[in-house]
């Protein structure tokens, strides 16, 4: 287990984004040297403007559905600094809320190739390096409680990638554990309240080539739309501040936890229950659940 993160190399997907560059910055604190990596290469480049007071950080464009993207991600990281200590798999992206059958199959190729693949394509690159290595280190791939805890029905595409994540790495953590104990495997489930992050507007990456197939009849701005909904049913609510998310995101993983996630002991209760309803031949779903 890593308790200390000075000097350590970290490399952060996504890492110009919301959620992304909070890791980055409480990393730097930590006295860690950062790589982000990022798809948009204008928000990468005014993340590293504002990590860069910050502490030792570099940035390399990749877009991880990409492997040989990743795979000279890898590259460089190494012939840089020799070393991977902490490879957060954070990249991600979603699909419009729909019905199943109104999904199309470039919804499908994009989220999973970026939210699954993604994170594969992290694994296949560093954790090869990482054993070779020998050093003691910790992979850490970003789930949702969308997917990995209980899905919402309207976000079957990006439910479904992050269930998959969850799974990925609950695999991982037990071949480290038996193969190479010196490395750890965690998943992060970013919780606490709403989070106002780019991947309410993602689509701006998409790649032409995986264009949605039909309009999908939601609106451009997603978040003014949920504020909007918010305000004229009279909804609260609760923003999670993004730095004090990577900050207790960091805790979790030194203190050796394979789920981090703010409030956790909720998550548990709810897959009690999911459980619970499986094992008596229903379906899991509940009221929550049905909200696109």
């Amino acid at each position: 287990m890593i308790q200390d993160y000075t000097n350590k190399v970290a490399v952060v997907t996504g890492g110009a984004g919301d959620i992304g560059k909070a890791i980055a910055k409480q990393l730097l604190g930590d006295g860690a040297k950062v790589v982000i990596s990022d798809v948009e290469q204008g928000a990468l480049d005014r993340a590293l403007e504002e990590l860069t007071p910050l502490g030792e950080v570099s940035a390399i464009r990749t877009d991880v559905s990409d492997p040989a993207e990743v795979d000279a991600l890898a590259e460089q990281v190494y012939a840089c600094h020799g070393a991977c200590h902490l490879l957060f798999n954070n990249a991600g992206v979603g699909a419009p809320s729909v019905n199943v059958w109104e999904t199309t199959v470039n919804d499908w190729k994009w989220v999973l190739g970026v939210n699954v693949m993604g994170v594969v394509h992290g694994i296949h690159s560093f954790v090869p390096r990482m054993i070779e290595g020998g050093d003691a280190g910790h992979v850490i791939n970003t789930s949702s409680g969308d997917g990995g805890i209980a899905p919402m029905a309207g976000q079957s595409v990006y439910a479904s990638s992050k269930a998959s994540v969850s799974i990925i790495t609950e695999c991982l953590a037990a071949q480290f554990s038996t193969q190479h104990p010196q490395l750890q495997a965690s998943i992060f489930y970013p919780a606490g309240g709403v989070l106002d992050t780019g991947i309410w507007n993602c689509a701006r990456n998409r790649p032409d080539e995986l264009a949605r197939e039909k309009p999908s009849g939601q609106p451009e701005d997603l978040m003014g739309e949920f504020m909007k909904h918010a305000k004229d049913t009279g909804m609260e609510i609760n923003f999670q501040d993004l730095d004090d998310l990577a900050k207790a995101l960091l805790a979790d993983l030194k203190a050796g936890k394979f789920v981090a996630m703010i409030g956790v002991d909720g998550a548990g209760e709810t897959l009690a229950t999911r459980a619970e309803k499986i094992g008596r031949g229903e379906a899991p779903f509940d009221d929550h659940s049905l909200i696109a």
